[in-house]
């Protein structure tokens, strides 16, 4: 299959196509919905991703009847999902390159059911009616590192979120296992950074960057919600983050020897 036969480059082709049926322009469906022409040709083109409120607001300007929002929902699982994170699924499912700094815990791509399943209840903060709900679909976003061309996906975590017991000691076997399995894998790369390191950039808080050849935004967690930015500034402030975490981890190689360690540990 071509690149056009995509359901992404489809759903794009198909906002083209409405626009044009309702003779406007880009500048002025981009008045119509409170966007620029130039944000209307990126997405048109594959150079911005075409987030929720985007296509909902197209959906509105054209009296479509919400079948952008319906195509759009079926790039990625909206009804699982929690609603600030939509936006971000799609920009990741996008993306050909994701680096992912996290000094806390396993990110979720790399989640076993088990651990994810300890850390959304465990929080406190999840209804429980809604667990299993959010572990659903925390696990069906692992498969994006197994499809037919996945991203390369490289990761640093802190040698903290190892050695922090999430649920029980066979519940962090289980994941250091997981870990290593992925590890192994052409596309991913996971880098530990040794507590010898004592302090290091990363310790202010968890980012991902995503980048295709088209775009680049990045993803920050806080307390109440997901922040994505595209802004330029932003990207060359966490790229520069990014390497100097990056510089401080261990090795491929070593930090999977040190993982292996760990597990060890946490099934004595």
């Amino acid at each position: 299959m071509g690149e056009q036969a995509t359901p992404s480059a489809f759903l794009l082709g198909e906002l083209r196509r409405a626009r044009l049926s309702a003779g406007l322009s880009q500048e002025e469906l981009g008045k119509a919905i409170n966007y620029s022409g130039s944000l209307v040709s990126a997405v048109e083109n594959g150079q911005r991703p075409p987030v929720h409120e985007y296509v909902v607001a197209v959906d509105k300007a054209l009296s479509t009847g919400g079948v952008f929002e319906r195509l759009l929902s079926g790039l990625v699982n909206f009804d699982q999902a929690p609603v600030w994170f939509r936006d971000w699924l799609v920009i990741e499912r996008e993306a050909t390159l994701i680096r992912w700094f996290e000094p806390l815990i396993v990110p979720g791509i790399l989640q076993t059911k088990s651990y994810a399943h300890a850390i959304i209840a465990g929080s406190g903060m999840t209804d429980a009616s809604e667990v299993d709900q959010r572990v659903s679909s925390r696990l069906d976003r692992q498969a994006l590192l197994t499809g037919a061309t996945p991203p390369t996906f490289v990761v640093v975590i802190d040698e903290g979120v190892l050695r922090r017991c999430i649920g029980t000691p066979a519940v962090m076997a289980e994941q250091c296992a997981r870990l290593l399995e992925a590890g192994a894998s052409p596309n991913v790369q996971i880098h530990v950074i040794p507590a010898s390191a004592g302090m290091h950039a990363g310790l202010g808080g968890a980012f991902t960057l995503a980048k295709s050849r088209d775009f680049e935004a990045a993803h920050l967690d806080n307390p109440l919600r997901a922040q994505i930015t595209d802004r330029r500034d932003d990207i060359d402030s966490l790229t520069r983050r990014w390497e100097a975490v990056r510089g401080d981890a261990l090795p491929r190689v070593l930090s999977l020897a040190l993982i292996e360690e760990v597990a060890k540990a946490w099934q004595t």
